[in-house]
């Protein structure tokens, strides 16, 4: 409903573009998408069901690696049918509350991997530093009051950006969203109304999760390589980085490509919109795509067990 200033109260339905400035050749840039997505899906489901039928992978290091598995399949899920909608088939259009429920989906999974992530490096962190007091401390009870912490840390922390947009924006300039996906800024810079407490608080969830645990994942692995060095025997130096390695490749493409997607949509001016929106898009379809890839070739168990489904001789 247009008000007489011609903006628009509280639209049914919104509009997504694609990415701006390319919209001639998105229906290309939809088939690595996809591709990537398939992959991401195939790899993670292949790593969950080895883990959950080798029992012999029923460890803290292996259970943390399936919760982020399935993150990263519901993570992906969330944007790219949608996305290949816009590029393909040419639906632009979501409602509202769907849209609200999308960015909320998006938001708390990206939330959830970041407390995965943190779990993993705490758990490489006292399986190296501490490791009698390992399968102790990780117990089964921790593991489910992890999950269940980071899961509700996340759908609590993001739940208030959802209430801010609907009880505090009524009036939007336009309904055209130029992203392929429903994200917070997005949403907020289409109102008319004042969005400082919009943005503030988006700033105070960003930095309340991902700067937390970054700054807890990096203090993990500096005792860990403080640790490690110390360790008399070559060998052994060797072994504790190798089970390391993998986690510090995954947490490096996941925080590097969230932090520069995350300023560069606030600060980058400058930056051409479809320069945002690809990266917007690389830092939610990169790490699920990758994340299996990595632990299938540097996880030597999961590897194993990749190589055995794929290669084992079947009797004559």
């Amino acid at each position: 409903m247009l008000t007489p200033n011609a903006s628009i109260f509280m639209p049914a339905v919104l509009t997504l573009t694609g990415i701006p400035g390319l919209e001639s050749v998105q229906h290309w840039i939809g088939i690595p998408f996809c591709v990537m997505y398939f992959i991401a899906v195939f790899g993670n489901s292949l790593i969950l069901g080895i883990i959950k039928y080798e029992h012999s992978l029923h460890k803290p290091m292996y259970i943390f690696l399936a919760m982020l598995g399935a993150t990263d399949i519901a993570l992906s899920t969330c944007i790219l049918p949608k996305m290949l909608g816009i590029f393909w088939f040419h639906l632009p259009e979501i409602s509202f509350a769907a849209c609200l429920l999308q960015m909320w989906l998006i938001h708390s999974f990206q939330a959830i991997e970041s407390g995965i992530l943190l779990a993993m490096a705490l758990d490489r962190y006292v399986a190296i530093c501490d490791p009698l007091r390992h399968a102790t401390v990780f117990s089964q009870q921790l593991l489910t009051h992890i999950g269940v912490g980071v899961t509700l840390r996340a759908a609590i922390l993001i739940a208030p950006s959802i209430v801010l947009i609907q009880c505090r924006l009524k009036l939007y300039r336009t309904t055209v969203i130029s992203h392929t996906y429903c994200e917070h800024m997005a949403i907020v810079k289409l109102a008319t109304e004042d969005i400082r407490v919009n943005k503030i608080y988006g700033l105070f969830v960003a930095f309340s999760i991902l700067g937390f645990d970054i700054i807890f994942i990096t203090l993990s692995y500096v005792q860990i390589f403080i640790t490690v060095f110390q360790l008399p025997q070559k060998e052994a130096r060797l072994k504790a980085f190798n089970t390391c390695i993998a986690h510090i490749c995954v947490f490096l493409q996941f925080y590097l490509l969230a932090f520069f997607s995350f300023f560069t949509h606030r600060f980058g001016s400058h930056i051409p919109p479809y320069v945002h929106i690809l990266l917007s898009n690389l830092y939610l379809l990169v790490p699920p795509f990758l994340n299996p890839i990595v632990y299938g070739v540097k996880t030597k168990q999961i590897r194993d067990h990749v190589l055995k489904i794929f290669f084992s001789k079947k009797p004559s």
